[in-house]
C-alpha cells in the first residue's frame, strides 16, 4: 500500500496570527498537526517546534521498534517545548496539542499508529463511514465521556477550551495512543479543533467521501471551516491509502 497526503492551515477569521503547525514525511510514514497556545508568538513557537521534534525523532534510524519511536518522539517534543518556554520569559506558558499518525512499513510493523495529546483529532473514513479516533483531552469531553454533561451542555460551556493533556505544559506528558489496521482506499484526517468546533462530523465525512484529490479535499475542511465563522485556526491534513 501507499500513501499520499495533502494540507491546507488557515488564520481563519478572527484570529490575527495563526498557531498551528503541521507537517508530514510520507516516506516514513509520519504525519503530524499541533495546535499551539501561549501568550505572545508561544502557541507559534510550541507547535512548530513539535512538529519539527516530532518528525525528526520519527524519521531517525535507531532501530527501534515503531511504536517505542513514536513514544520517544513525543517525549523529546514535550522536553524540548517545556525547556524553551523555561528559559525564555516572553514565551513563558507556552505549549500545543498534537496529533500524529504513524502508518507501519516492514514485516511485524502495526499497521498504523495514531498518538494524540490535547483536543486535535484524527479520523478515517472507510467505504464512506467516518470514525473517530481519538477522544479529546478536555474538561468538557471528559465530562461528556462520564455522563456528567451532554453535548448541548459543553457546546454552551464556557469551559470547552480547557484542555487536560498538552506538550510543553509539564514535566511529562501521557500521549494516548491507538492502533489499527488500514485497507486500500481509507482516509485518515488530522485536524486542529478550528475545524471541528465549526463542521460536524456528518459534513467532515461528506466532504472526505465526495471523491477528487485530497488537496482539494483539505482546502474544502478549511472553507467550510471558516464559512461557518472561522473564530479560530484551522487545520486540516489529510493521508489517502491507495
Amino acid at each position: 500500500m501507499t500513501a499520499k497526503a495533502a494540507a491546507r492551515t488557515s488564520t481563519g477569521r478572527v484570529r490575527s496570527s495563526n498557531e498551528d503547525a503541521f507537517g508530514y514525511r510520507p516516506e516514513r510514514g509520519i504525519y503530524v498537526v499541533c495546535d499551539g497556545m501561549g501568550g505572545a508568538a508561544g502557541g507559534e513557537v510550541a507547535s512548530r517546534m513539535a512538529v519539527e521534534t516530532v518528525l525528526e525523532r520519527v524519521s531517525a534510524e535507531n532501530g527501534m521498534p515503531e511504536g517505542e519511536r513514536l513514544h520517544e518522539a513525543i517525549a523529546e517534543a514535550n522536553r524540548v517545548v517545556l525547556e524553551r518556554a523555561e528559559s525564555e520569559p516572553g514565551l513563558y506558558g507556552m505549549g500545543t496539542t498534537l496529533v500524529a499518525l504513524l502508518l507501519g512499513a516492514g514485516a511485524g510493523a502495526s499497521p498504523a499508529l495514531i498518538a494524540h495529546a490535547g483536543d486535535s483529532r484524527c479520523y478515517r473514513l472507510r467505504r464512506g463511514k467516518l470514525l473517530r479516533i481519538t477522544h479529546d483531552h478536555s474538561l468538557v469531553d471528559e465530562q461528556m465521556r462520564l455522563g456528567t454533561m451532554t453535548q448541548e451542555e459543553a457546546d454552551r460551556s464556557p469551559f470547552r477550551s480547557v484542555i487536560t493533556r498538552a506538550i510543553g505544559t509539564q514535566k511529562s506528558v501521557t500521549e494516548d495512543v491507538v492502533a489499527l489496521d488500514v485497507e486500500k482506499g481509507d482516509v485518515f484526517l488530522l485536524c486542529s479543533d478550528g475545524l471541528t468546533r465549526e463542521v460536524n462530523e456528518e459534513a467532515i465525512g461528506r466532504i472526505l467521501g465526495a471523491g477528487g484529490d485530497l488537496e482539494r479535499a483539505a482546502q474544502s475542511l478549511v472553507d467550510a471551516a471558516n464559512e461557518a465563522g472561522g473564530r479560530d485556526n484551522v487545520t486540516a491534513l489529510v493521508v489517502g491509502i491507495g
